[in-house]
């Protein structure tokens, strides 16, 4: 007997095959005829497999007809062409082994529908839900296709520290890493020795693992990061998270203009693959979550990307009619209702923005040659505004050290990173992709912390 999943039962070229399939109960009705419509799911697809379970089974009244919804079974039979109108199987079963029960009474997800604010608090049973199942797997698709698009662009994938000494983005919302017995820290009024701690030094959770990988992009030429990164950020939004992962390219020899192209071609790529593999979340997306969805994803694939810079935003910006809660002017970062404008009404698609101030840009930015812009882009699409972050870093060893010195970093603490500028320098640039946030523009979900297995935030480290 051939195990398959329900996915790969549920398709025609499956049909007269005897089959096992595994998974669990979504429901459960009994025909006056004296059989039994059983829905199993594994996961493995959106759709549920309707199984025929006949009255003459040895355990038909004992355990197929106290089946209820979370209860895990193995069902054994033959798959047929359903006469039922949108499905193209279901499955006669020849016995159906009740692997484990569920009481209804205490299985905390009824048919009723709960909040995504109720299921976070069930994070360990919500991906059995259609829509947490449905993000999961559109996440394992994006996931993929990072993976596949890089290393097919001749990228090594580079595996940076979670643990680091260094603020990359210079903010210090970092999460600090001790052995140290805080207990008897507390209120004692003397300055922690950190000498006395596991590393000899203050350490960290890292934000950005992009430092490291500029040191392997000046070796290898191009590698990717790809894991979790962490900010003690005390807020409390849709739109934050404390544990994130995230994707950073870093190539040497590439200017802005490189990296704009880059970043175009990756997430177009990213797009493709959903659009063509994910058809069938998609569709649930687009119907329950954010009407036209499909059709927002496909015009940002299919549309060339506008290009603009930072000044000139503002300038569209200060002449729009539009009433901003965050006035615009030049030298402030634009929010999140700015980028959308832009790329909603006034482009009408995907935009780059590039050349920012250098005062709200980090000192790893490229200063240009007006010495108040750095080569920095932000890659923005509808209904989302910024999606990707990136720049032309900084190679030259003394504008790099004017750069420090003006934001109060020690030379000494990034002493192996401005080394970079000293043995072998060379133009370099990349960008950074947070997997949660393509993750919500992909399906939709308002709460990045419904687009996460297990969300991080103030409050909270359940599970």
């Amino acid at each position: 007997m051939k195990w398959i999943s329900v996915s790969s039962a549920r398709q025609e070229s499956s049909i007269d095959q005897a089959v096992e399939v595994r998974g669990w109960v979504r429901t459960r009705r009994d025909s006056k005829a004296g059989f039994s419509f059983i829905e199993v799911n594994d996961g493995s697809c959106f759709g549920n497999l309707q199984v025929v379970a006949n009255g003459d089974l040895v355990n038909y009244a004992d355990e197929v007809q106290k089946l209820t919804a979370g209860c895990s079974v193995v069902v054994s039979g033959k798959l047929v062409a359903s006469p039922a109108a949108g499905q193209a199987t279901e499955l006669q079963a020849d016995s159906v082994r009740v692997i484990g029960w569920c009481d209804p009474d205490s299985y905390p997800l009824q048919k009723k529908r709960h909040s995504f604010e109720k299921l976070r608090e069930w994070a360990h049973l919500r991906g059995r839900t259609n829509t947490l199942g449905a993000v999961m797997r559109l996440r394992n698709q994006i996931c993929d296709s990072i993976h596949r698009f890089f290393q097919e662009q001749g990228f090594i994938y580079l595996q940076t520290p979670i643990i680091t000494a260094s603020d990359c983005e210079g903010a210090g919302e970092m999460f600090r890493v001790t052995t140290l017995n805080l207990d008897k820290l507390t209120g004692s009024g003397r300055p922690v020795d950190h000498g006395q701690d596991f590393f000899g030094k203050p350490a960290f959770l890292t934000v950005s693992g992009q430092l490291e990988a500029e040191t392997y992009a000046s070796a290898l030429s191009r590698v990717y990061t790809f894991g979790p990164t962490f900010r003690a950020e005390n807020s409390n939004t849709s739109r934050h998270l404390a544990e994130f992962w995230m994707v950073e390219p870093e190539v040497a020899f590439f200017d802005l203009s490189d990296n704009m192209r880059l970043a175009e071609a990756f997430l177009k790529r990213v797009l493709s693959d959903c659009l063509n593999h994910c058809d069938e979340d998609l569709q649930f997306f687009n119907q329950h979550i954010r009407k036209g969805l499909i059709d927002q994803l496909t015009a940002v694939h299919d549309q060339p990307f506008s290009h603009m810079s930072y000044t000139e935003a503002v300038e569209v910006l200060q002449r729009s009619d539009q009433a901003f809660e965050y006035p615009v002017e030049w030298g402030t970062d634009l929010q999140a209702e700015h980028e959308r404008y832009l790329t909603e009404q006034h482009v009408n698609g995907p935009l780059i923005l590039t050349d920012y101030p250098a005062s709200i840009k980090p000192f790893y930015m490229r200063l240009s040659d007006d010495e108040r812009t750095v080569a920095a882009m932000d890659v923005l699409v509808p209904g989302v505004g910024e999606i990707i972050g990136g720049s032309q870093r900084e190679d030259r060893l003394e504008t790099l050290l004017g750069r420090m010195a003006a934001g109060g970093l020690s030379e000494a603490d990034y002493w192996w990173y401005v080394d970079l500028r000293r043995f072998g320098s060379v133009p370099h640039a990349g960008f950074g992709l947070g997997l949660e946030r393509a993750v919500q523009y992909l399906t939709g979900m308002a709460n990045i912390r419904d687009v996460i297995p297990f969300p991080r935030f103030p409050g909270n480290a359940e599970f």
